[in-house]
């Protein structure tokens, strides 16, 4: 016997709304993921020590040329609102905090993996190509590896580079900043 089990997808709308209500509160660590509330993995000390290394170099680097927005929400689309580790957003006259960040103002959007690559991958990326995110990195903690993924064309990205240890990247939107991959995953 086969039983069809049918999914009730939300909204972004929805999905705040259960948070000012009281359904989901700050101890729950989740996402809305085409309109699936999805848990986040713990975060590790080795992600923290990412996070906050490329928090420090990206706002060194980018000053004023760009707003660092460190696991803030991210609304794609109608059914996503994902929390990237960290966010190169254009400045604007409307402060982030009276309207959400869309697509449009995305530069850059990182996400640091330790055991989440495979989600980081599959169901991440499509999202970020599809909704036209113009650069996507995955920084792999387990090999010391940074995925630089350029030209989303569809629920893909055109171009996908690894840079490793010894080597370094820079922003498509900040060429002129080279980030050293050791300085990310510590000397």
């Amino acid at each position: 016997m086969t039983v069809d089990v049918v999914r009730r997808r939300f909204t972004v709308d929805e999905y705040l709304h259960m948070a000012q209500v009281g359904i989901l509160t700050t101890r729950d660590r989740v996402e809305l993921l085409d309109g699936e509330i999805v848990e986040m993995t713990p975060i590790s000390f080795p992600h923290a020590a990412c996070v906050s290394a490329l928090v420090r170099v990206l706002v060194i680097g980018v000053g004023p040329r760009a707003v660092v927005w460190p696991q803030g929400p991210i609304r794609l689309s109608e059914r996503s609102q994902p929390e990237p580790d960290v966010t190169l957003l254009r400045p604007r006259p409307v402060p982030y905090r009276d309207a959400a960040a869309e697509p449009r103002d995305v530069m850059l959007l990182i996400e640091v993996s330790d055991t989440s690559l495979r989600r980081d991958r599959e169901i991440k990326l499509p999202l970020y190509a599809s909704a036209g995110i113009p650069e996507y990195w995955i920084v792999d903690v387990q090999d010391d590896v940074i995925e630089v993924h350029t030209s989303p064309s569809g629920t893909r990205y055109g171009t996908v580079r690894r840079v490793g240890r010894g080597e370094s990247v820079s922003p498509l939107a900040f060429p002129d900043l080279r980030i050293a991959v050791d300085e990310v995953f510590g000397s």
